[in-house]
């Protein structure tokens, strides 16, 4: 294992009391982030701080186990569940308990019905809002900005996702980095998954090609993050993205694409479509999942009275938030339509100054 990346924030001498989040983040699963995040919290406890394990998913991995062998364990909640008996952390209970610190492993879960909060990440901002300082885990590919680009590079569409604001919020995050071949090798030594499951694993998602571009997207995500949070320059300060979508399926992909972007350049995120009159159920809803990511990327979502055409309300409202970058997807409309109505991107580019404008393909 090569040395951890770390990135540390400084909290301001007025800020808020407020726990810190340290983020143990990875390529895949098996590099090692949730050891490292117990034998944190075992250094902790030996300096005398208050320490608990608010929830941990060994998945049965023996080095695992042994890492968190003795440190203290807060009791889940037991949610039922038909037949079943789901469990899940005890968020209320902790607050009362007011640990030092806490750990929360998966920060990308899905909470059961009952739990209170739908996602993990949102039960540790509770009790970051409380005073608890929490240490996490997960991997990169569950960043809602790169999970267009994570399926298209590795063929899976992962389904569990985090908002980008939660790595930029957290006041450490530490990419526990793996040369491919050796969690490769970790998988054929049975250290990740059960044996049964080996072969499929080291065939699928874990293969050379995969674990090289999830190495690489993590790498680069912290590196660029390093550089947003620089102090000399602050580049993109100025900065502002425009995403233009329509109600087609496009438009997710539109929105990760510009949360890229404004993730490079610290910049402000704006997503917009154009009211229209016709909309079926199942477009009202895109638009509503779209509006539901533009959020978790820290972007602001707007449906727009038309002014003229299509293009005239995109670039009247580019003027009025001093865009300086534009994203839009290549038309569905036929040729026929472009022709009676006009080329909505041809508008935008003829009509906009001191803005680049980004043509994203369809698939």
């Amino acid at each position: 294992m090569t040395d951890p990346v770390r990135l540390t924030r400084e909290k301001t001498p007025d800020a808020a009391p407020r726990g810190t989040h340290r983020i143990f983040l990875g390529m895949a699963a098996g590099v090692g982030k949730t050891v490292r995040a117990l034998n944190d919290l075992r250094d902790r406890q030996a300096r005398g701080e208050d320490v608990l394990i608010g929830v941990l998913e060994t998945h049965g991995r023996t080095g695992t186990q042994a890492a968190a062998a003795g440190l203290p364990v807060f009791p889940r909640l037991n949610l039922p569940r038909g037949e079943m008996v789901l469990t899940e952390p005890d968020i209320p209970g902790l607050i009362a308990r007011r640990p030092d610190v806490v750990l929360m492993d998966e920060l990308a879960h899905t909470n059961a019905p009952g739990s209170g909060r739908g996602k993990r990440w949102e039960d540790v901002e509770t009790l970051l809002e409380a005073g608890i300082s929490v240490l996490s885990t997960m991997n990169v590919q569950h960043l809602e900005s790169l999970n267009d680009m994570v399926a298209r590079l590795t063929g899976v569409r992962v389904r569990e996702r985090v908002p980008d604001h939660v790595l930029a919020d957290a006041d450490e995050v530490i990419l526990i980095d793996l040369p491919p071949e050796d969690l490769r090798n970790r998988l054929r030594e049975g250290h990740v998954y059960a044996p049964e499951k080996i072969e499929q694993a080291l065939g699928n998602f874990f293969t050379t090609p995969n674990l090289t571009a999830l190495r690489e997207i993590a790498l680069r995500h912290v590196a660029q993050t390093v550089e947003a949070e620089a102090p000399d320059g602050q580049p993109g300060a100025n900065e502002v993205v425009v995403v233009a979508v329509a109600a087609e399926q496009t438009a997710l992909r539109l929105i990760r694409r510009g949360g890229q972007f404004t993730g490079r350049l610290h910049a402000e995120l704006h997503v917009v479509t154009v009211r229209s009159a016709r909309l079926t159920p199942d477009q009202a809803r895109l638009l509503d999942t779209c509006r539901e990511i533009t959020g978790a990327l820290g972007g602001t979502f707007e449906v727009l009275d038309p002014q003229g055409g299509v293009g005239d309300t995109l670039v009247a409202y580019a003027r009025r938030v001093n865009a300086t970058q534009i994203v839009l997807g290549e038309t569905s409309r036929s040729r026929w339509l472009e022709l009676l109505r006009g080329d909505i991107i041809k508008h935008v580019l003829q009509a906009t100054q001191n803005v680049d404008v980004h043509v994203i393909g369809r698939d």
